[in-house]
């Protein structure tokens, strides 16, 4: 069965190794600088961002979801995005992504009412889009990308 909690900093290198695997996935290479940056934000509270990690029941760390919230101009509550999730993929096909979003949303629930919570993923991961068209709506929102 899975299991979803916070991140922990001894949680950092089973993280670190998952987070490579996300970027290759992506055709990004991330270097030893930018790896200990996000690690370092996501175990420190008030970052601005923060994870998630979904373990088997070996205790193995088998997936992450990073995650922020921020202020809804159109509701009273707050809105929350999740950035990025990734699941080993010698354990897909067994609910972690889905236990992941659950937990995530669920947090949300219960942390701040009322808003939405929204992802976005490539067009070509067809395997996310099938986990994500099975626990939520997919929008019509175009997404536009500006690098100042």
């Amino acid at each position: 069965m899975t299991r979803v909690r916070d991140l922990a900093e001894g949680d950092l290198p089973a993280w670190r190794a998952l987070f490579q695997a996300y970027g290759a996935f992506y055709e990004t290479a991330f270097d030893d600088a930018h790896l200990d940056h996000v690690g370092k934000l996501l175990v420190r509270p008030g970052s601005g961002v923060s994870a998630f990690v979904a373990e088997d029941d070996d205790g193995r760390v088998i997936g992450f979801a990073h995650y922020r919230a921020h202020p809804d101009t159109f509701s009273s509550g707050s809105d929350w995005f999740l950035d990025d999730l990734f699941v080993d993929p010698a354990a897909r096909g067994r609910g972690v992504a889905t236990a992941l979003i659950a937990h995530l949303a669920a947090h949300a629930r219960a942390v701040a009412p009322g808003g939405t919570l929204r992802w976005i993923t490539a067009a070509s991961n067809e395997g996310a889009q099938r986990v994500y068209d099975r626990v939520a709506s997919r929008t019509t929102w175009v997404t536009y990308e500006l690098r100042p």
